[in-house]
């Protein structure tokens, strides 16, 4: 999968309502099965069909669904040959048959606790199945063990076809959360505004979206094989510069007198411009892909930051030290350097420059 390829419009529909592309794929591939089983007489054919819905129905990115099916067909296996075993231990003795069922559950709730629940949880499900086919039935253990096996396979099938991607998921929300950023920065900085502006519920959203893409952390990098310390590192400017930008926002409208000296100061006004142009063309990156227009982000960023130093410098030598200005200066180089940082590591990322992902801290700020 290319990483910086474009969402196309088909893309964006699909993706802002994945719930219903999941629901219909899952009611689509359900009547698909049972016309399978049906036709073609499977024996214990419910047996597909329950798989299928287990399997699919909890997850659908696609970095989760391959990891899914492995476990399902592994602790499938285990269990149908535990399960099997059962069965002809039973032709001997019922209390041996026991022991034997008494040990293989006492070995998948052990399991259960560990890195691979699922798949221990599976086992023990399948030996239930396989046991229940009545004493000595091989043949019909072996159909059920098969059926559950045929079932995950086909929502491995079904599930590749127009896959959910975690990682298109992750580039639309964080790009949906860059210019939630940037209404907000907006309206703090605003020129037009006397008063400073309630946007709690705006900023209360904010920090929700910027948790919710956690969970698309795991199966992006599965899709990708980008380390999950890349999208951990975004997720940590993220914080960091919502954190700052409420921080600048203190500064700017602590009081009446900074306020309007900041607000007729030529270079503080183009540093905002400059940051509410940045958010908006990481968040179109994230969309549209790279483009080649990266180098100029990052270029622009490091003059600015150039210039609020420079700015802070000349105020230290003229002993101008108000501290709600030199902190809102020093706060908006601040949100140029996260802003870089950020642009730098989402192209890492489209582009999967490994090498470079690999030296970025976490910690970066």
């Amino acid at each position: 999968m290319r990483l910086d390829k474009k969402i196309s419009p088909l893309d964006n529909v699909i993706y802002r309502n994945y719930r219903i592309t999941h629901a219909l794929r899952i009611a689509l591939a359900f009547i698909l099965t049972f016309l399978i089983v049906r036709l073609t007489h499977i024996p214990e054919g419910t047996w597909p069909l329950i798989t299928l819905v287990v399997v699919m129905g909890p997850i659908s990115f696609w970095g989760n669904v391959v990891q899914r099916v492995m476990e399902r067909v592994t602790g499938t296996v285990l269990g149908a040959a535990s399960g099997l075993i059962a069965l002809w231990l039973e032709l001997y003795s019922l209390p041996v048959m026991l022991v034997w069922c008494a040990v293989v559950m006492f070995v998948s709730g052990y399991l259960t606790l560990g890195k691979r629940p699922y798949m221990a949880l599976l086992i023990g499900i399948t030996l239930a199945v396989v046991c229940g086919a009545g004493p000595g039935d091989m043949e019909m253990a072996l159909w059920r063990s098969g059926d559950v096996i045929f079932g995950s396979l086909l929502a491995l099938l079904f599930a590749s076809i127009y896959p959910q991607r975690a990682f298109i998921h992750w580039r639309m929300q964080m790009a949906d959360y860059l210019m939630s950023l940037n209404k907000i920065y907006s309206a703090w900085l605003s020129p037009n505004l006397l008063d400073r502006p309630h946007l709690d519920r705006k900023l209360k959203g904010a920090m929700s979206q910027m948790v919710k893409m956690r969970s698309l952390f795991a199966p992006s990098s599965k899709e990708t094989r980008v380390p999950r310390e890349a999208f951990d590192a975004i997720q940590t400017l993220s914080r960091n510069l919502l954190c700052t930008l409420e921080l600048l926002a203190d500064a700017y409208w602590s009081s009446r007198e900074s306020h309007f000296l900041m607000l007729n100061a030529r270079t503080l006004r183009s540093a905002q411009l400059l940051m509410l142009d940045t958010l908006e063309k990481l968040s179109l990156m994230l969309l549209n892909g790279t483009r080649g227009d990266e180098l100029n982000i990052s270029n622009e960023l490091n003059e600015s930051a150039e210039e609020l130093k420079a700015l802070m410098t000349e105020m230290n030598a003229a002993n101008h030290l108000e501290a709600q200005v030199y902190g809102y200066v020093w706060l908006s180089a601040q949100v140029a350097e996260q802003l870089k940082s950020m642009g730098d590591l989402i192209t890492m990322v489209m582009q999967k420059e490994e090498a470079q992902i690999s030296s970025v801290k976490t910690s970066k700020a």
